[in-house]
C-alpha cells in the first residue's frame, strides 16, 4: 500500500481566529461542519488538494499535523512504538474513519488515518 498523506488538521486555541487568518490570507472557506463542535473541513479552492481541517486544540499546544493513510491504525501506532516513538492520540473512530498521532523518536508529531 502506498502512504500518501491524505489529511491535514490547524489545531488551535481559538479555531475561530486560525479559520479567520486564514481565509484572510489564502481566501480560504469553511467547506462543512465536522463530527465535534468546533472542528470544520475547510475550501482549499481545489477539489484535488489534501483534506484539510480546523478545530480546537485535541492536547496542551496549538499544533499543525499531517495525517498519512495506512491500512491499520493500531498497529501503525504500536510498530512507530516498537521504533521509539510514543503514541500521543491513541486510535479512535469517527465517521467511518479511524485515527491517531504519534511522537518519532525526535518529538515530531505525525496523524496516521484509515478509511472504515
Amino acid at each position: 500500500m502506498a502512504h500518501p498523506v491524505v489529511h491535514a488538521e490547524i489545531r488551535s486555541a481559538d479555531p475561530d481566529k486560525t479559520r479567520q487568518f486564514f481565509a484572510e490570507l489564502f481566501g480560504w472557506k469553511v467547506a462543512s461542519e465536522g463530527a465535534y463542535q468546533g472542528y470544520t473541513f475547510i475550501d482549499t479552492g481545489t477539489p484535488e488538494g489534501t483534506y484539510v481541517a480546523i478545530g480546537p486544540r485535541q492536547n496542551t499546544e496549538d499544533e499543525v499535523l499531517f495525517f498519512v493513510g495506512v491500512e491499520d491504525v493500531a498497529a501503525t501506532l504500536a510498530r512507530a512504538q516498537e521504533l521509539g516513538g510514543q503514541i500521543v492520540q491513541p486510535a479512535q473512530q469517527v465517521l467511518g474513519t479511524s485515527f491517531g498521532v504519534f511522537a518519532d523518536a525526535q518529538g515530531h508529531r505525525i496523524g496516521v488515518a484509515a478509511n472504515g
